[in-house]
C-alpha cells in the first residue's frame, strides 16, 4: 500500500499459509530508498522483516511481539497509521468474489482482487 491506500504489489498465497513469511517477499523488488515506512503489527515482528526494510532505507514502525525478549522501540504515533491498510481490506471485502474467493486460479483471484482495488478507489 502507499500512503493513500492504494495498492501497489499484491502476492496470493494458498490460505493455509501465514502472512507474515510472505512479507519479505513483498519488500523485494523496491529500490533504494522507494519505500519510505514499513508499517506493520506485532505478527510482523521479525529481524528479517526489519532487515528487510532497512536495507531499503525505510523507517521500521512495527510493534513489538510481547514473546520478544528484547523489546524494539516504534513510533506509536506513525503505527496509528497502520488504519489505511485496514481500511482498504474492509473496501475490498465489499466485493462477494474477493471476500469469499470463489476463484480456483490463483490469477484469477488476483485479477480480481486488482479489480475491487481500483474500482473502491474511484468510487
Amino acid at each position: 500500500m502507499d500512503r493513500r491506500g492504494r495498492l501497489v504489489r499484491l502476492l496470493i498465497t494458498a490460505g493455509q499459509c501465514g502472512d507474515a513469511p510472505q512479507a519479505e517477499g513483498l519488500l523485494q523488488g523496491f529500490g533504494k530508498g522507494t519505500v519510505g515506512h514499513v508499517l506493520a503489527d506485532a505478527a510482523y515482528d521479525s529481524d528479517a522483516i526489519r532487515d528487510r526494510a532497512r536495507r531499503l532505507r525505510a523507517k521500521v514502525c512495527i510493534r513489538p511481539n510481547p514473546t520478544r525478549r528484547v523489546r524494539k522501540r516504534y513510533d506509536k504515533e506513525r503505527y496509528r497509521h497502520r488504519n489505511v491498510i485496514e481500511r482498504f481490506f474492509g473496501r475490498i471485502k465489499r466485493f462477494r468474489r474477493v471476500a469469499t474467493r470463489y476463484e480456483k486460479k490463483a490469477v484469477n483471484f488476483a485479477g480480481f482482487v486488482w479489480l475491487a482495488a481500483f474500482v473502491s478507489e474511484v468510487f
